[in-house]
C-alpha cells in the first residue's frame, strides 16, 4: 500500500491556558480524508490472503466476540499487536462497616483496551498542508465567498 501524506490545515486559536494564555496561536488540525467501512476493510485484508472478504469479516467478528466473552469472565486477553483487553468497572465508595453489595455498588462493567504503543504510534509518516476547508452553514451548504 502506497504511503500517502496525512493532510492537515492550520487554524488560528486563542489559548485559554498555559504560557500562551490569551494569545492567538497556530494549531495544525488533521483533515478527515475518508472512513473505511468494515466491509471495505475486509476486502483489503482478503486481497493478501486466500480468504474471501466475508470469511475475513467472520473471523474478525468471531475474534472480537470470543475476546469479549473471555474478558466478561474476568480474564485479560492479549489482542495481538493492537493491545491488551481487560475487564474494568466503576465502584461506589461504601463506608467501612457497611455491607458492600456488588450488584448495587459496582457500576458500568466494561472492556478496557490498553493500546500497544508500538502499534498505535505512527512512525515514518509524511504530512501535506492543504487549505482550510470551507465552513458549512446550518442547512449543510457551503456559503459563497
Amino acid at each position: 500500500m502506497a504511503n500517502k501524506p496525512i493532510q492537515f490545515f492550520i487554524r488560528l486559536r486563542k489559548m485559554t491556558i498555559g504560557l500562551l494564555k490569551d494569545k492567538m496561536v497556530q494549531i495544525a488540525q488533521i483533515t478527515g480524508r475518508k472512513r473505511v467501512d468494515f466491509r471495505n476493510f475486509c476486502v483489503q485484508v482478503a486481497k493478501n490472503t486466500t480468504f474471501s472478504p466475508q470469511e475475513v469479516g467472520a473471523i474478525i467478528n468471531l475474534a472480537i466476540y470470543t475476546a469479549r466473552d473471555l474478558v466478561a469472565n474476568g480474564d485479560t486477553v492479549e489482542f495481538g499487536d493492537m493491545g491488551t483487553l481487560m475487564p474494568s468497572f466503576r465502584s461506589k465508595a461504601v463506608e467501612q462497616g457497611q455491607k458492600f453489595n456488588a450488584n448495587e455498588h459496582i457500576l458500568k462493567p466494561t472492556v478496557k483496551l490498553i493500546l500497544s504503543k508500538k502499534y498505535f504510534e505512527l512512525t515514518g509518516v509524511s504530512f501535506e498542508r492543504v487549505p482550510e476547508p470551507a465552513k458549512k452553514t446550518k442547512a449543510g451548504t457551503t456559503p459563497k465567498p
